[in-house]
């Protein structure tokens, strides 16, 4: 009889530390050839790649998925447009300052960010045209004309003092700067893969 029961107690708490853990960001990024980038993601983004300068091109793991993402430099703005392994389009996400995000919204994001944290400094700042209704054309065209849209999001990287000492976060805020997200992040420059 006991026996039953200290098996699904050790499954319930093996289960809730996966799901603990779920909320880590544990990621490595690497450099990779043209040719090693899906076909299908290269097709849709060429036009786009024209005049780009700075190209380069990345595949990602993390504990959860592998991605596919090509950076550049075009009209001035640094761009990152996100595939996944299958090379249909996830996001495209552009490079920002807080200059570049309306007031009211900065404003909730910084509320949001000193209550969270003791003290914080943003690392880095993107706004991102995630895909959803709208089709992909129209997400890539309203990215590469960095409009000004209610279904934006702000990404921030963070580093934040907590009881436990300095972590970095990422942090996903909506349109308005209403926090959605928040999960543990490793630097981009940490040398493993961590599963």
């Amino acid at each position: 009889m006991k026996k039953p029961f200290f098996a699904l107690l050790s499954l319930c708490l093996l289960l809730s530390v996966q799901l603990g853990t779920a909320q880590n960001k544990y990621e490595r990024e690497y450099r990779i050839k043209k040719s090693q980038f899906p076909e299908k993601a290269l097709e849709l983004i060429s036009t786009k790649l024209e005049d780009a300068r700075r190209v380069r091109f990345y595949k990602e793991t993390d504990s959860i998925k592998v991605s596919y993402e090509a950076k550049f430099k075009k009209d001035h703005l640094h761009y990152s447009v996100e595939f996944d392994e299958d090379g249909v389009l996830e996001d495209v996400e552009i490079l920002i300052k807080s200059i570049d995000i309306p007031d009211d919204s900065y404003s909730l994001m910084t509320k949001y960010l000193e209550k969270k944290f003791i003290r914080y400094r943003i690392r880095r700042m993107q706004q991102q045209y995630p895909v959803g209704a709208d089709p992909i054309e129209t997400t890539l065209r309203n990215a590469f004309q960095n409009l000004m849209l209610p279904t934006i999001k702000y990404e921030l990287i963070v580093s934040g003092k907590g009881d436990s000492g300095y972590q970095q976060f990422e942090i996903l805020f909506n349109a308005n700067g209403d926090f959605e997200k928040i999960r543990k992040s490793l630097p981009p420059n940490y040398d493993h893969v961590l599963y």
